[in-house]
């Protein structure tokens, strides 16, 4: 696995964060030996649903190791990208330990106003590098200094189906190259099932875009599109736009208004659980959701497959993301942070992570522990030339012009629409990287 990470720039919110001292982020003292861990370890988190579960469950078993140490919630209710939420909390005053974090632009935001604690110490000291190899640390650094530990990582090029919805159209096997992929469309629109479930509302969308990128361009020409390396007009870039348009003009997804009312979760009830839409591009979360929430067989009732081949030399590409925990320096509890962040790594928290559907990047994990979806997802990550969710690199004013505009897509695909969403988005990044 090959995966590039790119050091975006910190932009609009920096200011409003850097009243934290950066003295404070630099000190760091050997805490306490972690069977003496105790007291309020406190973690500032926004998930839900099933993805909720699986952090009370690792919550939960760290407890019993360590009965002296008492979890609290910092619970964000969010519509949308969580970022937003996350910045009113800190700039609110609120004090935590432990903040779960997914977007590697939004560490650097927090590493450079000076809000997250180095663990490149406690790592050496405990020996962290025995559970996550030095590819995983690379992964939670900024400008080479490691502040996230990563948890759990997902496959965001793998597609979500149900065998039997295929079946009634008449699609034994799923689609492996972009001609029959379009030609199913076809088929599933004649036995009523809408070929792809497409959540425009706020910014699942995207996705979509991003693996046409990776499959167009490659992890180069994602990487540099993300740094701004390239202009967002450059014609790679259109040339994936245009290739998403294939997907529209052959009636994917159903009217643009019914694409920008459906959100994230509601394109995976619509094919995993009601089955009247066909294919789900999402990350790996929805594989806990299928279990957990609509009590599937995973590799019977639901399966997986990767994006198909577009045969323009980028093939073995994938999009991935990833979820870490990060040590934020107004906490009070560093010795019992610490402990945690190495735990969650080990062989107990990997198998609870596999319980939930959820794929860990440890060396303790045992591979029998996972069922077929995620042994799929494993495989791709593994054998591609992997990229960070595009949006995830991206400043925070930035990504919301992005997002927007990709909505202004779908409603208008033609050519012409295309250059102006694309003109618009590298407007807003001429802005954002000066």
């Amino acid at each position: 696995m090959t995966v590039l990470s790119e050091a975006v720039p910190i932009h609009c919110q920096r200011a409003l964060l850097a009243s934290v001292s950066l003295a404070a982020v630099l000190a760091w003292s050997p805490p306490a030996v972690a069977a003496d861990v105790r007291g309020e370890l406190v973690v500032i988190d926004y998930t839900s649903g099933s993805e909720r579960d699986l952090i009370s469950d690792l919550e939960a078993t760290f407890v019993k190791a360590h009965p002296g140490v008492k979890f609290r919630e910092i619970s964000l209710t969010v519509q949308g990208d969580a970022r937003g939420a996350i910045r009113t909390s800190l700039m609110g005053g609120e004090k935590a330990d432990l903040l779960i974090n997914t977007w590697p632009a939004f560490r650097a935001e927090l590493a450079g106003a000076g809000m997250l604690r180095p663990i490149d110490k406690p790592w050496d000291a405990n020996k962290w590098s025995d559970n996550l190899a030095d590819g995983w640390r690379r992964l939670g650094q900024s400008n080479g200094v490691t502040y996230g530990v990563t948890y759990t990582y997902g496959d965001r090029s793998g597609i979500f189906y149900r065998p039997d919805v295929l079946k009634k159209a008449g699609i034994a096997t799923p689609p492996a190259n972009w001609a029959d992929f379009l030609a199913s469309f076809k088929k599933l629109n004649a036995v009523g099932v809408t070929p792809i479930a497409m959540p425009g509302k706020v910014w699942a969308h995207a996705d979509w875009f991003e693996t046409l990128l990776l499959r167009t361009g490659g992890v180069e020409t994602a990487s540099k599109l993300a740094a701004h390396k390239i202009a967002w007009t450059d014609p790679v870039v259109k040339k994936a736009l245009q290739r998403f348009a294939e997907m529209l003009k052959a009636n994917c997804c159903g009217t643009a208004n019914q694409m920008l009312a459906t959100d994230w979760d509601n394109a995976a009830d619509e094919v995993l659980k009601s089955g009247t839409h066909g294919y789900d591009l999402i990350g790996m979360w929805v594989n806990t959701r299928a279990q957990a929430d609509y009590k599937l067989k995973e590799g019977t009732d639901y399966a997986l497959f990767q994006f198909p081949a577009m045969g323009l030399g980028h093939d073995d590409t994938t999009s991935v993301d990833t979820k870490e925990f990060l040590e934020l320096n107004s906490g009070s509890n560093q010795a019992a942070a610490e402990a945690f962040l190495g735990w969650v790594t080990g062989a107990e928290a990997v198998t609870i992570l596999a319980k939930h559907g959820a794929a860990s990047p440890s060396k303790k994990t045992n591979p029998s522990l996972y069922g077929p979806v995620i042994a799929t997802s494993i495989k791709a990550v593994e054998s591609s030339k992997t990229q960070f969710v595009l949006g995830d690199l991206l400043p925070g004013d930035l990504v919301d012009e992005y997002r927007v505009q990709l909505q202004r897509f779908l409603q208008d695909p033609s050519d012409a629409n295309i250059d102006k969403v694309l003109a618009a988005i590298e407007a807003k990044a001429a802005e954002s990287y000066k």
